[in-house]
């Protein structure tokens, strides 16, 4: 059986079997030991050229001081959930089983919601394997102030220590609890801290990329970057410490043309739509292979702004591969296009939005690194989020739970050696 643990149903495998699918080898580490300590920032909507629109110094001594990419490459699709999923096993979507903020089971009696508090806490729903349950399953401590996964129990495993997401927490608040376990005696700190902001996405969907608000949203990340900076800098075991940032996805604006309303091309009696004004996605009920071809082919006979595709067409570039949890058919429209199941959802467009394809330049995140194995003022092209949770093993010193989907070479080259 492989480790990799891919998902199948939503039913529970026996615990016994669940916990040998996903049984990681022999640690390399011990609980107790000085070794190196990550923490994983992630800024949800922070697109690459988001620093360009107020000053960053914090992401600025990160780029002086450290490796940065131009572009961080989402997966598809470019949604919260499969992608924070993806940099944390390294897997694709149809291998993790995170196919998006809302999805169903292979038998589409269960929904997965991130709004359901049940369904994200349900660790049935998360294939793969978490680089925190890689660690804590190898005697390493894990925290996590909020990440997609965190709240689950995976496998039997969760971080050390978690919190259920409440956007009311206000950022400081998050960077300091960051901090007091970081402070802790050795044998009680984590050796790899999840730390999550949700302002650049939340107002940038508000209020439009380039907005006043957007870019409050932006220096107020930043300068939360600062206060965890600070703090990081005063621990006594400071040079030992990487610190990592990276976005999910980025944030794109509609044009002018009119969205496509599905109503006045297909019937949706007996259709289930998951939608968010940059995608649609559909569940036929009935003869759903004949449905999504006879829908698929009224909609691109009419549509010049985007295209429906069957999961078996998505482009290679995207690299999503078949998976019982993806809809029949992705109504996927071209970058500033929408689609909407009625005139009436138009409240769906919101000011500014992600869920284009993943290749589209405004959909791509940020990616900063710093720590005593990274080069100092190095910057690459693109990276893929896949190719983050290598990374992640690599300087945690942890043996890979099973083969992954990202590139472990391309940042492993660029790392100095472990220190004796």
């Amino acid at each position: 059986m492989s480790r990799r643990c891919r998902p199948g149903l939503l039913v529970a495998l026996p615990l016994l079997l669940l916990l040998a699918a996903c049984q990681a080898p022999a640690a390399r580490v011990t609980p107790q030991d000085d070794g190196p300590v990550v923490v994983l920032v992630s800024i949800d909507g922070f697109r690459w050229d988001f620093d360009r629109l107020t000053d960053t110094p914090a992401l600025d001594r990160m780029a002086r001081n450290g490796l940065q990419a131009r572009a961080l490459q989402p997966v598809f699709p470019t949604l919260t959930f499969p992608n924070h999923y993806s940099i944390a096993t390294g897997l694709a979507p149809q291998h993790h089983g995170i196919v998006a903020n809302t999805f169903p089971d292979a038998e589409r009696v269960h929904w997965y919601r991130m709004t359901d508090r049940d369904a994200v806490e349900d660790g049935r729903w998360y294939g793969g394997e978490p680089v925190w349950v890689t660690a804590e399953r190898q005697g390493l401590r894990t925290a996590a102030f909020y990440f997609v996964g965190t709240e689950a129990d995976i496998g039997g495993v969760r971080p050390t220590d978690w919190r259920a997401f409440d956007a009311t927490v206000p950022g400081a608040t998050r960077v300091d609890q960051v901090l007091r376990w970081l402070r802790r005696p050795t044998a009680q700190r984590p050796r790899l801290v999840t730390l999550y902001f949700d302002i650049v996405d939340t107002q940038t969907h508000a209020h439009g990329v380039g907005s006043a608000e957007s870019i409050a949203a932006i220096a107020e990340a930043d300068r939360l970057l600062g206060r965890l900076q600070a703090g990081l800098d005063a621990l006594p075991y400071a040079q030992r410490v990487s610190l990592i940032v990276v976005s999910d996805h980025g944030m794109g604006a509609y044009g002018p043309a009119e969205p496509l309303i599905l109503d006045r091309i297909i019937d949706l009696a007996g259709v289930h739509i998951v939608e968010g004004g940059s995608y649609a996605f559909l569940y036929f009920d009935g003869d759903r292979v004949q449905r999504a071809r006879a829908a698929r082919d009224a909609i691109n006979a009419v549509w010049d702004c985007g295209q429906a595709l069957l999961p078996s067409e998505l482009p290679a570039a995207w690299r999503a591969g078949p998976s019982d949890r993806f809809p029949d058919l992705f109504v996927q429209p071209d970058t500033g296009c929408g689609v909407l199941s009625t005139a009436a959802q138009a409240h769906r467009m919101t000011a500014a939005d992600h869920g284009w394809p993943p290749d589209a330049p405004d959909m791509y995140g940020i990616f900063y690194a710093t720590g005593p194995r990274f080069p100092a003022g190095r910057t690459i092209d693109s990276l893929h989020v896949t190719d983050i949770q290598p990374l992640l093993l690599d300087l945690l010193g942890l043996e890979a739970p099973g083969p992954g989907d990202g590139d472990p070479q391309r940042l492993a080259a660029l790392l100095a050696p472990v220190s004796r």
